[in-house]
Order: structure tokens, then sequence, then C-alpha cells
């Protein structure tokens, strides 16, 4: 027994992640050349969401209601609270300016860095995190800074510091890449874990719900990302986003701002980017006839 619950079910559970994973990196969109890569990277998306479905199924057929209800709280919240990393992967990946596959490969160490991440930090329960809680002001005040350089610069490369830059080898090591998608998901556990852990005291469920979550945010990510893209004002509504969750972490301590009016600010941000980068080109469309 682990935690209450048999050895099997941790083991199939870790089986299941494996083959999971296995399972989305052999996805066409994943070698960054195949054709309709965003249809993939939705598919993908979709599949994650089917496999945590099943597993919720499997919970309430094992243990009942009350815990398959606090599993889907736990993943639905993990899941909300993780929109933020994702912009953050973003100008991460834009200002290093790494390239689709390689950004495949970082997210991918990225997952099973934040696997072991998240078995630490649950299994040390909230004590753990609120030690390292003053990492937050840290990294908020990071990203306000890096929110007014992406502005003020024009594009992505412009939020990642020189000095950080240089710390990628010559021969474009993803190992700093790596070590920041790690950070930064070091970071939000600070935040997600504890929330999970105010919906559940089961150490199984807590960890299986934020696994589930986190195993969809690699496509879910790129299925995004591939409608930014077509942004031409990007670097604005990024450099927005950043400060808004810049301002959201220095500010947790006397202002919890919930997640679903957290989600409705990203969700007018993104989409005031999209209205004003389209009036933008129908402008120059119209010009240039």
């Amino acid at each position: 027994m682990i935690a209450g619950e048999p050895w099997g079910w941790w083991i199939g559970f870790h089986g299941a992640v494996a083959l999971l994973l296995l399972a989305d990196s052999l996805l066409p969109g994943h070698r960054g050349k195949a054709k309709n890569a965003q249809a993939f990277a939705w598919l993908g998306t979709g599949f994650f969401v089917l496999a945590a479905a099943g597993f919720a199924a499997w919970i309430a057929w094992s243990q009942g209601r009350q815990p398959v209800l606090e599993f889907v709280a736990g993943y639905t919240i993990e899941t909300s609270l993780s929109i933020d990393n994702l912009f953050i992967f973003l100008v991460l990946f834009q200002g290093f300016q790494i390239g689709v596959v390689r950004q495949h490969r970082a997210l991918a160490w990225g997952v099973w860095g934040a696997i072991v991440l998240r078995a630490v930090f649950i299994a040390a329960g909230v004590t753990l995190l609120e030690r390292v809680h003053w990492i937050t002001w840290v990294f908020g005040l990071f990203l306000l800074y890096a929110a007014i350089r992406l502005v003020r610069g024009g594009s992505a490369k412009a939020a990642i510091p020189e000095w950080i830059r240089k710390l990628q080898p010559a021969k474009g090591s993803l190992l700093p890449v790596i070590l920041a998608v790690e950070v930064t998901d070091l970071v939000f556990a600070t935040d997600s874990i504890p929330a999970v852990l105010a919906v559940t005291h089961n150490p199984f469920v807590a960890y299986t719900s934020n696994i589930a979550a986190i195993l969809g945010l690699r496509s879910l990510y790129f299925a995004l990302a591939g409608l930014l893209d077509r942004f031409r004002y990007l670097h604005y509504g990024l450099g927005a986003l950043l400060g808004f969750v810049a301002l959201k972490m220095i500010a947790a301590r006397w202002i919890e701002i919930p997640i679903v009016p957290s989600l409705v600010v990203i969700a007018a941000i993104v989409v005031g980017c999209a209205v004003v980068s389209w009036m933008a080109e129908e402008q120059g469309a119209g010009n240039r006839e």
C-alpha cells in the first residue's frame, strides 16, 4: 500500500501515463513538418481529455461517487490554473527562438519533470510549498519586467534579457529552456497544488488529477500557439497577459483572483488582440487596393 492505495493502482496509473506520452509523441504534428499540425494538436487535446474522463469513470467504479467528484474538481482546477503557464511557455520559446520540433522536445522533458515535482509536493503537502511561496513574488516581478520589455521591444525575443539568452550554449542545447519550463511549473505549483489539496485530501486523487491535467497541456499549447501566431499584434497581447499574471502573483497574498474571472480576463485579452490584428489586416488590405 502507498498512501492508503494498493501498489497496483500506482503502477497501473504510471504505466498508462507512459503509454499516453508515447502515443502523444507519435502524433504526426509533433514532427513539425506535418500538414495540419494544428488539427493534430486539437486532436491530441481531445484525446487526453477523453483519457482523463475514462480514468474518472474507473475511479467512480472502484472508489465511488465522492472520489470521482474530487478528481474532476482537481483536474478542472489544475487545467484552468495552467492556462497561465501556456502563455509564459510561448514567450519563452519565442524569446529563445526555439523551433516547433525542439519545442515539443522541451515540453516532453518538462512533462516528465513536472510529474516528479508534483509527486514530491503532494507527498510533502502544503508545508513545503508555504516555505517557498516567497518565490512567487520574485517570479511575478520578473514577469512584470518581461512584460514591459516585450511591449517596448516589439517581439518576444526582447522579453528575455540578453544575459539569460547567453546561458544557451552555442550548439543550441535545450537545457536552459527546459530548466526555465521546470522553474515556471515549480512556481505555479505553489498555487495549483494547494488549490487541489483544498478539494481532496486523498493523495491518489490529488496526484492523478494533477498529472492527468498536465498530460494534455503540451497538445493544448500547440493548439493555442497555432492560433496566436496569426496575430499581428501578438506581442502586445502577450505583454498584457504577462502583466496580468505578474500582478496576480504579486498581489496574491492580499487579493485572491478566482479562476473564472482570471480566465475571463485572459480570454478578453486574446480576443482583443485577435480583433485588433484582424482590423489592421483589413485596413492594410484596403490600402493596398
